[in-house]
């Protein structure tokens, strides 16, 4: 992996792209991203371990107060390898095109973003106290046994294809936008 000498953080490979990326934020609105972040309920978390070996995985999950909700086996490497405090990476598909995507291949628009987790162990939450709609995210079969991870997204949320047409999909310049994050309505992060 290509890293800065001076930080040791990720080399930016983007050439630039992500900072031309920082205007088109305004033609989407913080609510739409929303909006859209509660309608899907898939997404792929990435993260590196303790053995610095990146990992991704697909989770479905749910959204209350600007927080998405995972459900996970205790035993699971997803409980095991996040910690509560991390930042982990988040990327949603947003499912676009409705019968024309039976017809031709539109690929779906995407909401990434940065989240920090908050890992509640077995038993520990009752995520039918946070919200009757979460329970359906852990079967009562497993509920002794699964570990709920909390998500806030922080920074921005970098989206693809999200409130512009599918014409519009095609060019990045216009599919493109950054928008800041809000933990509340009407509160950015």
């Amino acid at each position: 992996m290509d890293t800065n000498e001076m930080t040791g953080s990720p080399a930016d490979t983007s050439g630039g792209a992500a900072e031309a990326v920082g205007t088109a934020g305004a033609r989407v609105s913080c609510d739409a991203v929303w909006h859209a972040l509660v309608k899907a309920s898939f997404a792929v978390i990435s993260h590196v371990n303790a053995a610095d070996e990146p990992r991704s995985s697909g989770v479905m999950y749910g959204v209350v107060d600007r927080r998405l909700y995972v459900a996970v086996a205790a035993d699971g490497w997803k409980a095991r390898q996040l910690v509560t405090g991390q930042e982990i990476a988040v990327t949603v598909p947003v499912r676009r095109g409705g019968i024309l995507s039976l017809l031709a291949p539109i690929p779906p628009a995407t909401i990434t973003f940065q989240a920090r987790v908050t890992v509640h162990p077995a038993g520990s939450l009752d995520v039918g106290s946070v919200s009757k709609e979460l329970t359906r995210l852990v079967p009562e079969a497993r509920k002794a046994g699964s570990c709920i991870l909390e998500l806030v997204p922080v920074g921005r949320f970098l989206t693809y294809g999200v409130g512009v047409s599918l014409m519009d999909m095609r060019d990045p310049a216009l599919a493109l936008a950054r928008v800041p994050v809000s933990s509340a309505k009407g509160v950015a992060s």
